[in-house]
């Protein structure tokens, strides 16, 4: 899961599909990242906290890092908030397979013309749980997809 600092979207997208796997009994690596470098280290942004904990997901202990050619090696999906991470994770692919690899996220709801994850860093709590909702539609696209090829 990438977005810009891994402090909003990605922290939220990446506790959702490891909550929901949990609870299918999927054994998959979860994990999320930002293509900047701003918060390294950082733990979520709290309204990211907050809307998790409220849906009964706890991403508090997450440490935001940056997305790395390694990634595309660990991962075999790799999924992005906007259409701009997704230019700056494919601008790091050294093969046609990593490329392969990305999608946005939301292509899950609408493959003809996935939207992007807005960004609620700069509104209020409804920004949150808007993103909170779009994601959890989404990852469990991606669980049904999994369970489909198990």
């Amino acid at each position: 899961m990438v977005c810009l600092g891994n402090i909003c979207r990605s922290p939220l997208a990446h506790g959702i599909l490891q909550h929901k796997a949990y609870a299918e009994n999927i054994a998959i690596e979860v994990d999320s990242a930002g293509t900047g470098s701003w918060h390294i280290g950082s733990a979520p942004d709290i309204r990211s906290i907050e809307v998790a904990d409220k849906h009964g997901i706890d991403i508090r202990h997450q440490k935001a890092r940056q997305f790395t050619t390694h990634d595309f090696n660990k991962f075999d999906h790799i999924y992005v908030m906007d259409k701009s991470n997704f230019s700056d994770v494919v601008r790091l692919a050294s093969t046609q397979n990593d490329v392969d690899k990305v999608e946005l996220i939301l292509q899950h709801l609408n493959s003809e013309n996935p939207p992007s994850v807005p960004d609620p860093y700069y509104g209020g709590n409804d920004g949150f749980e808007n993103v909170y909702q779009l994601l959890d539609a989404a990852c469990q696209k991606v669980i049904d997809k999994i369970k489909q090829n198990l």
